[in-house]
């Protein structure tokens, strides 16, 4: 739909037909805005499946690059909301879009609008889901793509899809941040367009996120949204997805925006704790979740608006937590997700245990990606398969 694209620092606009990812006055973060009044949305009116279901809110004019993604489930976990101590949880798994990730809802709408611009090529840096999900679309629409992920930091099974998926796969000597950082000097001398979370056309699929909860809930809003924080894109597309429902008259509130980082890799959180506005990097992140293992996300200001507006929180989770967490999950309720995803979990009972997240409150949790992405972290964390002979007096006895 016919949209603007503007500077959330000065608020100078640009032309949409421009590429550009950060204001070339002051170096803000860009934002997609719209008329609101000129948009005719009531409940009756939503058609379709998944992301594109809300398409006269999204920025695209073209057919879009879809493999039908969105559309995720939203479970309600009555024994995790037990064990934790909330009155209502719901656990929204993002694993299960196409790629196994929550990426695929922004890489439509970004693929798509690539298209529109004319592009040839698309890009990334990642820590495996972005690139996982950008070679997927970039094949469907029949680009080129281009990656560069962290050496020895990114999961095999992610790995493996951006080379199915036929992407030119770089390993960079150095971490997200460094790739990045490389990725963005590329894409400004060779042209291509860049599909990191810093594009804001990435993140106006992501908030669908948001509408799908709020429609899953019988249009019921939740008290508090939960979800892992890594280059802090996905809570701030969250945020700015329930606010567009309520702008639209459609709800009458926004949840409480709550990030959750690991102990190692989390300069949101710490900002948050400290009451400040802006980062102050990490340069070395570590965690076994692998996916939000970045040490200065470049939506932090975005992250930090939407936690701060909404009334919402942060915390940190240790990576014996994230486990946990991730075995609780599968096994009390068969939710499997990658660790990333475990962080959300492991942060909600921390919060509530700290008395930060009240009790009463009805929550939604945000997985981000599929158990089956990271499948060396499975191995490492739950017991070997036993060794047994094939005779039954021989399994008797190990079982017994």
């Amino acid at each position: 739909m016919e949209h603007t694209v503007e500077c959330i620092r000065c608020g100078k606009q640009f032309d949409k037909n421009r590429i550009i990812y950060t204001c070339d006055s002051c170096g803000g973060l860009l934002d997609v805005r719209y008329d609101y009044k000129k948009l005719r949305i009531s409940k009756k009116k939503l058609r379709g499946h998944g992301v594109w279901r809300y398409a006269a809110m999204l920025p695209c004019e073209i057919e879009p690059v879809t493999i039908q993604e969105g559309g995720t489930p939203l479970y309600r976990c009555d024994k995790l909301a037990k064990s934790i101590g909330v009155r209502e949880l719901y656990v929204k798994h993002e694993g299960m879009n196409p790629s196994g990730s929550f990426k695929d809802r922004g890489m439509t709408v970004g693929v798509t609008r690539a298209l529109e611009l004319g592009a040839k090529t698309v890009a990334c840096a990642s820590t495996g889901n972005t690139s996982a999900s950008l070679s997927l679309y970039a094949s469907k629409a029949g680009i080129s793509c281009v990656v560069l992920l962290p050496s020895g930091k990114v999961a095999l099974g992610k790995i493996a899809q951006a080379m199915m998926h036929g992407a030119k796969v770089y390993s960079v000597r150095g971490n997200f941040d460094d790739a990045l950082r490389l990725v963005q000097e590329l894409c400004k001398e060779q042209k291509f367009y860049l599909l990191n979370s810093v594009n804001p056309y990435r993140l106006e699929g992501q908030k669908t996120i948001a509408f799908e909860v709020v429609e899953q809930l019988g249009w019921k809003m939740p008290d508090r949204v939960v979800l892992p924080v890594g280059n802090a894109g996905n809570i701030s597309a969250i945020f700015k997805g329930f606010t567009e429902f309520k702008e639209l008259g459609l709800t009458d509130c926004i949840p409480k925006m709550t990030g959750i980082q690991a102990e190692k890799s989390a300069p949101v959180t710490n900002a948050v704790l400290q009451g400040k506005k802006e980062i102050e990097p990490v340069r070395s992140p570590e965690t076994i979740a692998t996916a939000i293992r970045i040490g200065n996300p470049v939506n932090a200001p975005k992250a930090i608006n939407a936690i701060y507006s909404s009334g919402g929180t942060a915390g940190t989770v240790s990576d014996d937590e994230i486990v946990a967490a991730q075995k609780e999950l599968v096994r009390s309720e068969g939710i499997a997700v990658e660790p990333a995803s475990a962080a959300s979990i492991a942060g909600l009972r921390k919060l509530v245990s700290l008395g930060m997240i009240g009790k009463d409150e009805r929550v939604v949790c945000v997985t981000t990606g599929h158990l089956l992405k990271d499948p060396e972290e499975i191995l490492r964390v739950c017991e070997a398969p036993v060794e047994v002979d094939a005779d039954i007096e021989s399994l008797r006895r190990i079982i017994s």
